[in-house]
């Protein structure tokens, strides 16, 4: 995916991976995808922007039955809960890419519209 670089406003439109890095994990037919700021500057813009709507849209083509998102303010950290996106779990699928640990990226690619004066904060390249 393509992001330009900037809008008439200067805002940034950047993948996720920019704003914050990810953990993931699997349980079931469950996907748990931590997302943790890499500046606490970036946290207001991924809590705007980073919501269960987005998630579900971001994920709909693996038909989630439902995305919770749990906000940790003192981590700078938000985790979401996203149910029926594993083809069964571990146990029952024969797609190894449909596993909780690869779907971070997925969700990591998300495209995010950063205010140009918290562009200091992002990581990697401009």
């Amino acid at each position: 995916m393509e992001f330009p670089q900037s809008a008439a406003d200067g805002a940034l439109t950047v993948p996720l991976y920019r704003l914050a890095h990810g953990r993931t994990g699997d349980k079931g037919n469950r996907s748990n995808i931590s997302v943790i700021a890499w500046h606490p500057a970036l946290w207001d813009v991924l809590v705007e922007q980073v919501t269960e709507d987005a998630v579900a849209r971001r994920f709909a083509p693996r038909r989630p039955s439902g995305v919770r998102r749990y906000l940790l303010p003192q981590l700078h950290a938000m985790n979401f809960v996203i149910d029926d996106v594993l083809d069964g779990g571990v146990n029952d699928s024969l797609n190894l890419d449909s596993h909780g640990k690869a779907l971070s990226y997925l969700l990591l690619d998300l495209p995010v519209r950063v205010p140009a004066a918290l562009a200091q904060h992002l990581a990697g390249p401009p």
